[in-house]
């Protein structure tokens, strides 16, 4: 993955795309949220926008937070080396920046939102819904406390998202992209091109005859660099997690049952509710209302003479949970079918309450639920005898046990690896035995023998790891590899043969000839692939081939490498098609939506980067360094 980055930023479109990409995460993470930042203003300050202070314990939480989030989604850890060199460390600074800065200016501006409509946009909030589909106060509060927020705070931090979109939405209102930039991108997008081409194979290079020991030897001394043996490290390393220690099978049927009799009333389906509501200023109005409702007057009617639509009176078929005014919802569930309440006095006003269709409450069977129960009494005990086993492997250490020592102590299994290199692979070529998304190696690379090591957090427990031996890069003898070299040299001599060949064929494709005759005399089979786009991913043609037909004009020839060191592609072009532009279709309506994204983050950069200037921003190089493993800083504070 992060060498696809690499390879994907080289050339002026991949450098667009990539600065486009990381443009919008600095201000999308700014907008719509990040960890609550703001928080211990007497300690140490990393940076400050306004009024506002960034402590520096703060911001490396959320750092390595983002690390985190970022190694997830590349399946693999992200060093503080790696994350530095991907430019991820002024990114994530830039991201607290912006969101402080919008912060401050929503304050200036005055911009507020009520209690009300924050917790409605919580209510509403998809990931606090629980298997029925309304709001689970537990889901909630688990996942608030995950993250670190009490419930008060987690509001506060809500109501600020919401300003900050208030101010994107106002900022990037009326964004429209020029009509001859859609149709030039929508023709490039939809360009399509049509090749023959043949593969060139080990085959069509002839007979290699084995290399002289001269020129063996040769080639050794011209690539002596590719056949370094690199630094190995001799580590040994505990892990224990949860998923280890637990196994919800060991959970009896008598400990479920005691949990499933508590959370009964929770875990079905609760009772549902159609409820209505017409609030009124006073309690004399709604009681007012209340006689002529008993005198005969619909509820309906009564809502439109206050001029109110059906969609501000009807709540829906509704939980009580899901009812933010808790006296209306002790009122609504009260009350009978077609049941009109007396006044309540609610926390938005005096309102009339009614019901209509009552869904009574599901219960599940124990049975359809305990291997669920099992599984989160097995996890609650796992994560309690994981924390027990840290403190004895810290006791341990702390007594200058050695992390072997400590397992074999506390009957825990210890893997040691005779040799592994940063790339995670033993002298061998073999990937070494270390669990997956546990880096333990570049944590090893970043310490040394006899070293006390900080435990690993992983997959919610610990590991615990040491650098028993180092052995350093060294050139290796010819005699040590020279099966690799003899196969390395075959390799590049097999690739200058077919490229040489696959030359010769495009000149005298150039010259008039025809491919099905040169592909006639070389015994190679013509093969054809038709109407591809220049994003495609044609099975069995590599993807250097779609990349250099869309670079070849109709009718001209070309050459690329195959999937292989073994293999090469000579095409032709037969046929390049651009489709009409369709203002309506479904391609340039996405496209459109692209580019309004694409402007209103760039208008929104600009937009940030003016109120950070206005308000004033410094930053505390020293102490950013510190946090991102950055060896020099200077501080600007």
């Amino acid at each position: 993955m992060l060498r696809g980055l690499r390879k994907a930023s080289s050339n002026w479109l991949g450098k667009t795309i990539m600065a486009v990409v990381m443009g919008v995460l600095i201000i999308s993470f700014g907008i719509w949220g990040i960890a609550d930042i703001f928080r211990g203003f007497g300690q140490s300050t990393l940076a400050k926008v306004g009024g506002t202070e960034i402590s520096t314990n703060e911001f490396r939480q959320l750092y390595t937070d983002r690390l985190q989030q970022i190694g997830r989604q590349f399946g693999r850890p992200l060093t503080m080396d790696q994350a530095r060199a991907f430019g991820f460390d002024r990114q994530v600074l830039n991201q607290t920046l912006a969101e402080a800065a919008l912060n401050e200016n929503a304050r200036r501006l005055g911009l507020n939102q009520s209690d009300a409509e924050t917790m409605r946009v919580i209510f509403s909030d998809p990931n606090f819904k629980g298997m029925n589909g309304a709001f689970d106060p537990q889901r909630f509060q688990m996942i608030i406390r995950q993250f670190g927020f009490s419930e008060q705070r987690y509001l506060l931090d809500q109501k600020r998202v919401s300003l900050r979109r208030q101010i994107a939405g106002t900022v990037a209102a009326g964004l429209e992209p020029p009509k001859t930039l859609l149709e030039a991108l929508s023709r490039f997008q939809s360009e399509q091109r049509s090749i023959d081409y043949v593969r060139l194979d080990a085959a069509q290079a002839g007979t290699i005859e084995p290399p002289s020991p001269e020129a063996l030897a040769g080639y050794f001394d011209e690539h002596k660099a590719q056949f370094r043996a690199p630094e190995y490290r001799k580590i040994a390393f505990v892990a224990v997690t949860p998923e280890d220690v637990g196994k919800w099978s060991e959970v009896s049927d008598d400990d479920a049952r005691k949990l499933f009799e508590q959370r009964k009333d929770k875990l079905g389906t609760p009772e549902k509710r159609e409820v209505s509501q017409i609030t009124f200023p006073n309690v004399e109005e709604a009681q007012a209302a209340r006689s002529r409702l008993d005198s005969g007057l619909s509820f309906d009617d009564l809502g439109k003479e206050r001029k109110l639509d059906a969609a501000d009176v009807n709540l829906g078929l509704v939980a009580k949970s899901a009812i933010l005014d808790h006296a209306i919802a002790d009122a609504a569930f009260l009350l009978k079918p077609d049941e009109v309440s007396q006044p309540v006095q609610g926390g938005f006003g005096v309102a009339l309450v009614k019901v209509g269709v009552i869904q009574p409450a599901v219960q599940p069977s124990y049975e359809s639920v305990a291997p669920e129960l099992k599984k989160e009494i097995a996890t609650g005990r796992a994560r309690t005898e994981v924390a027990n086993l840290r403190d004895k492997m810290e006791d341990e250490r702390g007594g200058g046990a050695s992390v072997t020592e400590a397992a074999q102590k506390l009957k825990l299994p210890a893997t040691t690896i005779e040799a592994v290199d940063r790339a995670g692979l033993m002298p061998d070529g073999q990937r070494a035995n270390i669990p997956p998304g546990l880096d333990v190696v570049s944590q090893a690379f970043n310490s040394d023998v006899g070293a006390d090591n900080d435990a690993i957090a992983y997959k919610g427990g610990y590991v615990w790891f040491d650098v028993l031996a180092t052995t350093p890069p060294h050139d290796r003898t010819l005699d040590e590899v020279k099966d690799k070299v003899e196969a390395r040299w075959r390799q590049d001599e097999t690739a200058g043969r077919l490229k040489a060949k696959a030359t010769d064929m495009v000149q005298k494709l150039d010259q008039g000839g025809k491919l099905a005759d040169e592909a006639a005399s070389a015994g190679l089979k013509v093969e054809s692939t038709a109407s591809f786009k220049r994003d495609a991913s044609v099975p069995g043609v590599p993807s250097g081939v779609i990349a250099a037909a869309f670079r070849t004009a109709k009718d001209g020839a070309g050459q690329t490498a195959g999937n292989s060191d073994t293999e090469w592609i000579v095409f032709r072009v037969t046929d390049v098609t651009v489709p009409p532009v369709d203002p309506g279709s479904e391609d340039m309506k996405k496209l459109k939506e692209t580019l309004i994204r694409g402007q209103s983050d760039e208008q929104l950069n600009a937009y940030v980067a003016r109120v950070e200037k206005n308000i004033g921003t410094s930053i505390n190089e020293t102490a950013f360094a510190q946090v991102t493993g950055a060896s020099n800083g200077s501080n600007n504070d």
